[in-house]
């Protein structure tokens, strides 16, 4: 029987492996928007491999890195909307 922390990890290896095919847009997106989005996607599956690897280990210190990632993330998408916005982007 497979243990919980070795099916934590398989899981969070997917979503690494997620991410990493999300950068594919990050790269080829056509517009800037495409490309924020793929951002986003990445960095949320990054937060969820984190916490998923927080449980397997049993280490509190990386959902504290994982809370962190997060909010980097949405200030992120929040400082592109708003440079966007100043610039005349918006469709």
């Amino acid at each position: 029987m497979i243990e919980l922390s070795t099916a934590l990890q398989g899981v969070a290896a997917l979503f690494v492996c997620f991410a990493i095919v999300a950068l594919y847009r990050v790269y080829r997106g056509p517009t800037p928007h495409d490309r924020v989005i793929a951002v986003n996607v990445v960095g949320t599956n990054t937060v969820i491999a984190i916490a998923l690897l927080a449980g397997a280990f049993d280490d509190q210190l990386f959902l504290d890195v994982a809370l962190v990632y997060a909010l980097l993330n949405f200030l992120l998408s929040i400082a592109f909307s708003k440079f966007n916005v100043e610039r005349g982007g918006v469709l």
